[in-house]
């Protein structure tokens, strides 16, 4: 019998810790930068909604005036049924902001010049969302 010296091949069959970190690492790497363009993303969304929100209730405003005369003493009168059985202007649940607050209602007016009522929500990226001339412009 002969004896052979042969150098026996090493067959990988799986991977090593390593690379299996290095994997884990970029993949941690890409989720946090995507969280952070989505949260991003998400702060602008709901600073857009709280706008349009406001749009909504300023015209809710305008048909009560256009209606009685006079601007509501509080947005939640636009949810209550008139006094001759008619619909209310708005849901409840329209005067809670994106962030889970209720919108600020001022019917004096001081930021639209006495012309309609004050009403605004508190960003957390913008400070005030409101409905007077420098906000909507944006």
């Amino acid at each position: 019998m002969r004896i052979r010296n042969e150098k026996r091949r090493v067959v990988r069959t799986g991977f090593t810790l390593m690379e299996i970190l290095v994997v884990v690492a970029i993949i941690m790497i890409l989720a946090s930068v995507g969280g952070y363009i989505y949260l991003k993303h998400l702060d602008e969304a709901r600073d857009s909604a709280a706008l349009l929100q406001v749009k909504t209730l300023t015209q809710a405003c305008e048909a009560y005036y256009t209606k009685t005369g006079e601007w509501p003493p509080s947005l939640l009168t636009l949810t209550e049924k008139g006094a001759d059985g008619s619909r209310p202007y708005l849901e409840p649940d329209a005067l809670k902001t994106p962030w889970g607050t209720q919108y600020q209602y001022d019917p004096s007016g001081p930021n639209n010049g006495g012309n309609k009522p004050d009403i605004w929500a508190e960003s957390p990226t913008k400070g005030k969302v409101g409905n007077w001339p420098a906000q909507t412009a944006s």
